[in-house]
């Protein structure tokens, strides 16, 4: 049974959509489910000022990129790179153990958003 912060997450989804240029834009998926996940980060300085995604896959894709935006808002990119896909589960109150992969699709995307700009 998802958790009822998940289900909040998938039933009304935050930060749906895109952000224009400059915006750094990340895509991710997982060729074993289908899933894929895109974001979309502006930055203001070294912090995170708005984030906004995409998403095509199971509730728990789709609430893993609405709480992911939630928490990313105001992380630095040490703050971005330091996480983990456990630590992001966290931020739907858990996941039940067939929908673990959509935690990993969460954090290869924030593993690109939080590599140095070129």
């Amino acid at each position: 049974m998802h958790s009822s912060r998940l289900l909040d997450h998938f039933q009304n989804p935050r930060n749906v959509g895109e952000l224009p240029p400059p915006a750094l834009v990340v895509e991710v998926s997982n060729p074993i489910c289908g899933d894929i996940l895109k974001l979309w980060v502006q930055w203001e300085a070294d912090r995170v000022a708005q984030v906004r995604f995409k998403t095509r896959g199971c509730a728990a894709a789709i609430a893993m990129g609405s709480a992911l935006t939630e928490w990313m808002v105001g992380k630095t990119r040490a703050e971005l790179a330091a996480a983990t896909a456990q630590l992001l589960e966290q931020q739907v109150g858990g996941l039940i153990p067939e929908s673990k992969h959509a935690a990993v699709l969460a954090n290869d995307a924030v593993r690109q958003v939080s590599r140095p700009a070129l």
